[in-house]
């Protein structure tokens, strides 16, 4: 199902480019755009930007092309292989493919969401609160996503955990089935997954792990590209950021006029509607922001070198490149908001 979006005086422009297979033609035009991203809650300005065709019409006449991963370590292999432009992952991944990159295949361009990640026991599992976690099993999106290390970083720090074996690789979207099933006790997930289980009936909350950070907010999704594509496609950077954080201002603003075309294009994604009352309640949890609030990056670099997933506790320089945003935000600072009729 589409939707329109309201028009606010200013048009969408999402022109992302392509990768060298595909970024020639006439004048040095983009083919094809290709895009990345999750069906969740937490990626929504990309889930509502294509649904409502709003990317499709801005990148004409070049073909807009969309693929959907269920977490962000195979969201970077497909942006490593050349598959996708332009992603929006978790930090996580984000810190392993920079590691592994040498500081030379991976930008972050801008923020898209923070906090939005629920832990959740199952009913009956005997689980109370966060401590008794220890030992059970605890049910993560994929292996080395952003949820994956935190959760394993809580449990080995915070809990005094010996190893990790207790955590298990897990789609959001058999999480239900498999806590129903007693197969998993708890689930450490980003919404609108954590939602469900708790309507479904399936799980209880023991928290939000914005509450487990000093300052209550961390970085749960951004948006990223190659470096090769930052600098061979500048201007086509600038049209996606602008209509990113339009989506994003929008979200912010009023969050609640959102949750139905979120919960029509989480459907379409999915193919399998959410109960009643997911999204609107998942909404609730999520900060949409255009900023990568580098601090959360740094601390889970260290976790994940911690964790032995990557080789060194140095970021290092060169990861995040807001040069482009901070422009924009510089512009939209002294130029009259647009009205919303």
């Amino acid at each position: 199902m589409r939707y329109s979006l309201p028009i606010l005086g200013l048009v969408f422009v999402f022109s992302l480019g392509c990768n060298r297979d595909k970024s020639s033609s006439q004048g040095g035009a983009a083919q094809e755009v290709r895009i990345g991203y999750f069906a969740n809650v937490t990626h929504a300005q990309a889930v509502l930007g294509v649904s409502g065709g709003s990317f499709e019409k801005a990148v004409g006449p070049a073909k807009l092309s969309t693929k959907v991963f269920n977490a962000g370590p195979s969201l970077i292999e497909a942006l490593f292989a050349g598959e996708i432009d332009i992603g929006y992952v978790g930090p996580g991944p984000v810190l392993n493919a920079h590691a592994k990159g040498r500081g030379e295949k991976i930008r972050v361009i801008a923020g898209a969401a923070a906090n939005g990640v629920l832990i959740v026991a199952r009913k009956d599992s005997g689980i109370n609160s966060l401590a008794d976690l220890a030992g059970k099993r605890v049910a993560t999106p994929q292996l080395g996503n952003t949820q994956d290390i935190s959760a394993k970083h809580y449990l080995m720090h915070e809990l005094k955990q010996k190893d990790v074996n207790n955590v298990l690789a897990v789609a959001n979207t058999e999480q239900a089935t498999l806590m129903k099933q007693k197969e998993i006790d708890a689930a450490w997930t980003p919404e609108p997954w954590g939602s469900r289980l708790i309507i479904e009936g399936q799980g209880k909350l023991l928290g939000e792990e914005k509450d487990l950070w000093p300052n209550k907010r961390f970085s749960l999704t951004l948006v990223v590209t190659t470096p090769e594509f930052l600098a061979k496609h500048p201007d086509m950077v600038e049209k996606f950021l602008v209509a990113h954080l339009r989506l994003t201002r929008w979200l912010n603003a009023q969050p609640q006029n959102w949750a139905t075309p979120l919960d029509q294009a989480l459907k379409q994604l999915t193919g399998k509607a959410l109960p009643a009352g997911v999204v609107a309640d998942s909404m609730r949890h999520v900060q949409f922001t255009e900023e990568p609030l580098e601090e959360t990056l740094s601390t889970m670099n260290q976790w994940a070198y911690d964790l032995k997933l990557i080789n060194s506790p140095n970021m290092g320089p060169g990861l995040v490149d807001t040069t482009i945003l901070k422009k924009l935000q510089a512009q939209s600072a002294t130029q009259p908001q647009a009205s919303d009729h």
